[in-house]
C-alpha cells in the first residue's frame, strides 16, 4: 500500500464502539430523548475534567510548560460542564423525565499533554453533537438552550485546539454530526452505566481506526483499519464543516485501506466507511458500515478578498 504509516495517536485510536440498534423514537418524545443524549455527553465531559484536575494539579501543568492562566481556564471549563449537567438535569425533570446518571469511564490520559490532546478532541465532538442534534429539536425553548451550550462548547474547542497548536478556527463552519456517530465515539470511553439509565435509540457502529499521526497536510492519503472484513465497493465518507464528500479508497489490503480527504477540508474531520456515496447529501445511519474515526487536517493558508465589501 502506498500510504505512509506514522505514529498512532492513542487519543484517536480508541474512538470506536460495538454495533447495536434500538427502536425508533416517536416524534412526541424526541425533545426529551435529545436532552437525555445531551446529558449523557455532558456527564462524560464533567467527569473527564474532574478526574483530570484531581490527577493533574497546577504544578503538573506548570511543569509541562503551561501557564497559571491556562490552568485557571481549565477550571472554568470544568465549571461550565458541571453547569451544563445541572441545567439539563433540571430541564429533564421539569419535562417529566428521569435524568440519566453518570456512567463509569475510561479516559486514556497519562499526563497533562495527553489530557489536553484528548480534551481538544472531546470538545470538538461535543460541538458537533449539539450542532448535529439541533434539527431534531421541536421546542424553540430547548433549541435556544442547546444553542447556548453549543456556543460554550465551541469556545472550549478553540481554546483547547490552540493549546495543542492546531488552528483554533480551522473551518469557516462548525461540523454537525448526527447522534449515532456521536454515540459511537462516546461509547468508546464508557465502561458501565447504571441500569436505571434509559436506553438511547441510537446505533454504535463498528470500529474505524486512523493508523497514522496527526495532523496531516491537505491532500495527504490516510491509512485506516477495521477489525472485520471490508466489503467490496465501499466508500470513505469525510465530514468537515458543512461538506460531506465520499471517495473511493486509493488502495485496499486486507483490513486496511488508504483514502485521500478533500484538499479543501481543514480541522477536526470525521471519516466513515459507507455503503453508498453520500457526497453533498446527509449522513444516513443505514449506510454506515464503520466509524467514525477522527482525523486532524491542517488547513491551507487563509485567503480573502480585501475589496469584497466594496460595491461594484
Amino acid at each position: 500500500m502506498k500510504c505512509s504509516i506514522l505514529t498512532l495517536s492513542s487519543s484517536l485510536a480508541i474512538l470506536a464502539g460495538s454495533a447495536s440498534a434500538f427502536p425508533v423514537v416517536k416524534k412526541a418524545d424526541i425533545d426529551l430523548t435529545v436532552l437525555q443524549f445531551a446529558l449523557t455527553l455532558e456527564h462524560l465531559e464533567n467527569v473527564f475534567y474532574k478526574e483530570a484536575l484531581k490527577k493533574f494539579p497546577e504544578s503538573k501543568f506548570l511543569a509541562a510548560g503551561y501557564t497559571k492562566e491556562y490552568y485557571s481556564n481549565i477550571k472554568y471549563i470544568a465549571h461550565d460542564e458541571e453547569a451544563h449537567v445541572k441545567l439539563l438535569t433540571n430541564g429533564i425533570k421539569a419535562a417529566g423525565g428521569m435524568p440519566v446518571a453518570a456512567c463509569t469511564y475510561n479516559f486514556p490520559m497519562t499526563d497533562v499533554k495527553s489530557f489536553i490532546g484528548l480534551s481538544a478532541i472531546l470538545e470538538g465532538v461535543g460541538t458537533s453533537a449539539y450542532l448535529g442534534g439541533a434539527p431534531l429539536i421541536t421546542s424553540k425553548d430547548y433549541l435556544t438552550i442547546a444553542g447556548s451550550i453549543l456556543v460554550t462548547e465551541a469556545l472550549h474547542t478553540s481554546m483547547q485546539r490552540q493549546a495543542v497548536h492546531h488552528v483554533p478556527a480551522a473551518n469557516p463552519y462548525g461540523t454537525p454530526l448526527t447522534p449515532s456517530p456521536v454515540y459511537t465515539l462516546a461509547a468508546a470511553f464508557i465502561k458501565k452505566c447504571p441500569a436505571s439509565n434509559m436506553m438511547l435509540p441510537f446505533t454504535a457502529f463498528p470500529t474505524l481506526t486512523a493508523v497514522q499521526g496527526m495532523p496531516a497536510s491537505p491532500g495527504m492519503p490516510f491509512e485506516f483499519s477495521v477489525a472485520s472484513t471490508l466489503p467490496s465497493g465501499f466508500f470513505v465518507t469525510f465530514v468537515n464543516g458543512l461538506s460531506i464528500t465520499s471517495v473511493k479508497p486509493k488502495s485496499v489490503s486486507g483490513k486496511k485501506f488508504c483514502a485521500v480527504p478533500p484538499a479543501s477540508f481543514g480541522g477536526q474531520t470525521y471519516a466513515l466507511v459507507t455503503s453508498t456515496n453520500m457526497t453533498g447529501g446527509a449522513i444516513a445511519d443505514s449506510g454506515i458500515l464503520f466509524g467514525p474515526a477522527i482525523i486532524e487536517l491542517t488547513p491551507g493558508s487563509p485567503t480573502y478578498n480585501p475589496n469584497f465589501h466594496k460595491k461594484k
